[in-house]
């Protein structure tokens, strides 16, 4: 019977524990999660995108999309528009507040990245990054 820590898998949760343990008390100050986070990181990189592709993009329920834009919006971090393609659907934008906020956090971010990964050396880390996009990419 193998052991927990040979199981890849297991390995991987065990960091996404770690990595979102780390960047949640990183964020509790502002009152943001993780998740959150990962919206404006991902509009501040789009230029904007519909709540279904937030949803698509991001991996989250649709309604948990709605909730966290809606906390976001109320603090004035995003702003969601009319989509001139679809009258139903809306556009979630960053606000000049949510722009600044992730250039405030830029170096905190940084910081609990080279926390998370201090055991490694740069060429290593180079190597998991590439090697996480190539997972990560898949549909």
């Amino acid at each position: 019977m193998r052991g927990l820590h040979a199981d890849t898998g297991y390995l991987l949760y065990r960091l996404g524990l770690r990595s979102g343990q780390l960047f949640n008390t990183f964020l509790q100050e502002s009152g943001l999660r993780l998740r959150h986070y990962a919206v404006l990181r991902y509009l501040a990189g789009s230029g904007g995108a519909l709540q279904r592709e937030l949803s698509t993009r991001l991996g989250y329920d649709p309604s948990a999309i709605v909730g966290l834009v809606d906390d976001l919006e109320k603090l004035g971090l995003t702003e969601r528009r009319p989509s001139p393609d679809d009258r139903r659907g809306k556009i979630v934008l960053l606000t000049e507040k949510g722009l600044a906020f992730l250039r405030d956090t830029d170096e905190a971010g940084r910081r609990v990245t080279n926390d998370l990964l201090e055991p490694l050396g740069a060429g290593e880390r180079d190597a998991l990054h590439a090697l996480l996009l190539r997972i990560a990419d898949q549909p």
